[in-house]
């Protein structure tokens, strides 16, 4: 008697890094783009403000914003923990999306190792569940990032390393991001990575690009590489980007 095969379905493993979002925008374009790709029709959407120190006016506008939309919004302090090992687990497996805040990238970084979080949000990622977040919720998710953690703008050569390469956030907001992103992947301190302007959303599909898109028709998405000729310079190429809510 032939046994019935069994069809085992890989899930699809997704980053999106957002420049962007429920507490800098008001439009809401990109959470409605965010929450589009979550799977689901009710999506469980849990925020994770480490990187902020859990600050509480944070936590109260993501609920303020994602209560009114068509979801089941969550929040994990850890400066205040609740759940033990178990129950955190479980916790983070069952969302279908986490949201990380921006805030520290190093501090993030350090807070989930010691409370076991990196190693949940690897399965988590393994399992389908749609990693996203902004500033250091952007950058926490590939190898390499550019930070003012530390103070000054520099490199940071730590992340969980689920988007190969590096990330830098707000790449035409803040006065001198993109000089020094650039000086560092031109100098080898950053792998060639991604740099994300204000206003972008750009989803990676098994660490790939799959979707960029923009609040306005200037938003840009960089890929951004060192120089292949053995010079020291980097070059920026401009990704194209769909328009949001139909404009440009």
């Amino acid at each position: 008697m032939l046994r019935e095969a069994r069809v085992v379905v890989a899930a699809v493993r997704r980053v999106a890094l957002l420049g962007g979002g429920f507490s800098t925008d008001e439009d809401g374009l990109l959470d409605d783009w965010l929450l589009d790709h979550a799977r689901g029709d009710r999506p469980k959407v849990c925020f994770v403000p480490t990187a902020s120190g859990d600050a509480p006016a944070y936590i109260d506008q993501f609920l303020r914003v994602f209560e009114s939309r068509d979801c089941e919004p969550s929040v994990l302090p850890l400066f205040r923990r609740e759940l033990d090992d178990e129950a955190l687990r479980a916790f983070l497996l069952s969302q279908d999306v986490v949201y990380v805040g921006g805030g520290n990238t190093a501090n993030l970084l350090a807070v989930w190792r010691a409370h076991g979080v990196d190693r949940i949000l690897r399965d988590a990622y393994d399992h389908g569940t749609l990693l996203c977040g902004i500033s250091a919720g952007a950058n926490c998710w590939a190898e390499g990032s550019h930070t003012d953690s530390f103070g000054p703008l520099t490199f940071l050569r730590d992340g969980l390393g689920l988007l190969r390469g590096s990330v830098c956030p707000h790449y035409d907001s803040e006065p001198g991001r993109r000089t020094s992103y650039r000086e560092a992947v031109a100098a080898g301190m950053l792998p060639s990575g991604w740099a994300v302007e204000d206003g972008v959303g750009a989803l990676f599909v098994d660490g790939r690009l799959e979707e960029a898109v923009g609040t306005t028709p200037q938003a840009r998405l960089y890929r951004v590489e060192a120089d292949g000729d053995g010079g020291r310079g980097a070059g920026e190429r401009a990704l194209p980007c769909r328009v949001l809510g139909g404009s440009g």
